[in-house]
C-alpha cells in the first residue's frame, strides 16, 4: 500500500480500505482452520502430542503444526523426531484448538494429499502477514512470496 502497488497494477488511482490487511489476514487464518478441520473430518489430521508423536512415527505426517504461542520444549522434540517431516508455527493454539475442537491443541499432523498442500500454501500466505509465524523451520524452504528472512533458512 504504501509503495502505491495497487494503483500501479491498476493503471488508475486506488483507495485501499485502512482495514485490508488484518481482514486478509482474519480471512486466512479462518481458511486454514476450515481446511484443517476437513482434514481431520477425512482422518488426515490428529493432534496432542503423543498422537502427532505416533504419526511421525509411523510415516503419516507430511506435515507439522505447532501453535505460536506452544511450548517450545514440546516443539524441539517433536521436531528433533521429525527431522524430515516440514513444520510450521503459523496458527495460534485457539486457532488450532477451533480446527479440532478441543479445548487446547498446541501440535497437529497432516497426512499426505492435497488437502497438506492446500493447507501448507494457505499457511504460507499467512505468515506473511503474521510476523512471528516461523515457516519449516527445520529443513525446507517455503514456496511463494510469503518468506519473511529473503529466503535464507534458521535454525533454531
Amino acid at each position: 500500500m504504501a509503495k502505491r502497488l495497487f494503483a500501479r497494477a491498476a493503471r488508475r488511482p486506488v483507495t485501499v480500505p485502512p482495514g485490508l490487511a488484518s481482514r486478509i489476514e482474519a480471512l486466512l487464518a479462518r481458511r486454514c482452520g476450515e481446511t484443517l478441520g476437513l482434514a481431520r473430518r477425512a482422518g488426515l489430521a490428529v493432534a496432542g502430542f503423543e498422537r502427532v508423536g505416533e504419526a511421525v512415527r509411523r510415516g503419516n505426517a507430511a506435515l507439522l503444526l505447532f501453535a505460536l504461542d506452544g511450548a517450545a520444549a514440546g516443539q524441539r522434540k517433536l521436531a528433533a523426531m521429525a527431522r524430515e517431516v516440514p513444520s510450521m508455527a503459523t496458527l495460534t493454539a485457539a486457532e488450532l484448538s477451533g480446527a479440532f475442537g478441543r479445548e487446547v491443541v498446541a501440535f497437529a499432523a497432516v497426512g499426505p494429499g492435497s488437502l497438506c498442500a492446500r493447507l501448507r500454501l494457505d499457511l504460507e500466505r499467512l505468515a506473511g502477514f503474521r510476523a512471528p509465524a516461523v515457516e519449516d523451520r527445520m529443513n525446507i524452504a517455503p514456496v511463494g512470496p510469503g518468506r519473511q528472512d529473503g529466503g535464507k533458512k534458521t535454525n533454531e
